[in-house]
């Protein structure tokens, strides 16, 4: 039985579907948060110059602030948002609070509205979105602290006090929730790595099975036929006629064996395939009517190995019946058609066990997408019809 391939490769993006839209989100937003923030708080910044700010202090601050911004969003958009990038944002968000005193008037310090107290809540909330708690938290809480030194420094402890409420208060919302949502997509992720993995087992054992049912067809309508035409008397042991049905035998395993490594959609000429069955039961005389016709592989071995199935059938049970086989092409779909004027049978008393209907004829034609009708009634023959509609 041919090996099933089970892929090993690592996990991709595809293969955690909520933890990489959890990074998509986490990513843009940040992103886009900080060069927003960061272009207004410059327009902001610029806006309001009295002293005490000092002008050649404002304008480089303001310069680098501005690039900064721009470069986050730009590097988190392409790259995502890493740890150098977090203590970059953390580093110059803390020494920017640290210059309060001269960069921001004191008209515009109080209410937590100066464009410094703006960036320090937009840094806060980046970083506990987009690190680890063990780093985002200790982040927020030196943010927080530089915040109120520059505050104390620009002489409005109050703004101090204030702000450090806010930016607290933001530091513990965002970091739980954050861990709260990677928690929950994290289950959801392995849940769905559970069931990709059920999938593949599921997978792998169905296709295993098929081809165990497969090859328990082949074995059946050929060796096991022919031993039980040998049981039955039908063919005399030693005999020139079960020498020929042994190599037919052969002969058939060896080319279905090579079908299977030739390309699945390659047309194969069902017609010609018949013929060969019709070779392989010379004591058995056919009308055959079988016109040039084409089919991918899998399904010319379907109708032919079906049509032997169904011929040795008749060879067992009504070796003197008159038989017809007629194969038809259609714009539609092809089928071939088997009748015999033999004895008939009753087809829902056929035992559950019994395989040759079943699999070796039923079980072919659904393998490939086709279809079996068997009409027979005891003293009335069999008519058997193999259909196989073309796609589209």
């Amino acid at each position: 039985m041919p090996a099933v391939a089970v892929s090993t490769a690592p996990p991709t993006a595809l293969d955690r579907p909520a933890g990489g839209a959890f990074g998509l989100v986490f990513t843009t937003l940040p992103a886009l948060l900080r060069v927003t923030c960061g272009l207004a708080g410059a327009a902001v910044a610029l806006a309001v110059r009295t002293p005490p700010v000092r002008p050649w202090l404002l304008l480089p601050v303001v310069a680098l602030l501005t690039a900064w911004s721009v470069g986050y969003a730009v590097r988190a958009l392409r790259h995502g948002v890493g740890p150098a990038l977090v203590a970059g944002d953390v580093a110059l968000t803390t020494a920017t609070c640290l210059l309060i005193p001269w960069l921001v008037a004191p008209e515009v310090l109080p209410g937590e509205g100066s464009w410094v107290a703006v960036l320090a809540s937009t840094t806060v909330i980046n970083t506990q979105a987009t690190a680890p708690a063990r780093w985002s938290v200790p982040a927020g809480v030196l943010l927080t602290a530089a915040y109120v030194t520059g505050a104390y420094a620009a002489g409005n402890p109050a703004e101090g006090r204030a702000h450090a409420i806010t930016l607290l208060a933001q530091t513990v919302c965002t970091a739980m929730m954050t861990q709260v949502m990677r928690r929950r997509i994290g289950r959801a992720d392995r849940a769905f790595a559970d069931y990709q993995r059920l999938a593949r087992e599921a997978l792998v054992a169905r296709t295993a099975r098929q081809e165990e049912r497969r090859q328990n067809r082949d074995l059946h309508d050929t060796v096991l036929g022919t031993l039980t035409m040998v049981g039955l008397g039908a063919v005399a042991p030693g005999s020139a006629t079960l020498r020929a049905r042994c190599a037919a035998d052969l002969r058939t395993l060896a080319r279905l064996a090579d079908a299977r490594s030739a390309p699945v959609d390659a047309p194969v000429a069902v017609d010609a395939l018949l013929r060969a069955v019709l070779d392989r039961h010379p004591e058995l005389p056919v009308d055959a009517d079988l016109p040039a016709c084409t089919v991918p592989g899998p399904v010319a071995e379907a109708l032919t190995e079906s049509t032997a199935a169904a011929l040795s059938n008749v060879t067992r049970h009504a070796p003197h019946a008159a038989v017809t086989l007629r194969l038809t092409a259609t714009a539609h779909g092809v089928a071939v058609e088997l009748a015999d004027d033999g004895p008939g049978f009753d087809p829902s008393a056929v035992p559950a066990h019994r395989y040759g209907l079943r699999e070796s004829v039923h079980g072919r034609m659904v393998a490939v997408g086709g279809a079996t009708t068997v009409e027979s009634s005891p003293g009335a023959g069999t008519r058997i019809r193999l259909e196989w509609p073309r796609a589209g």
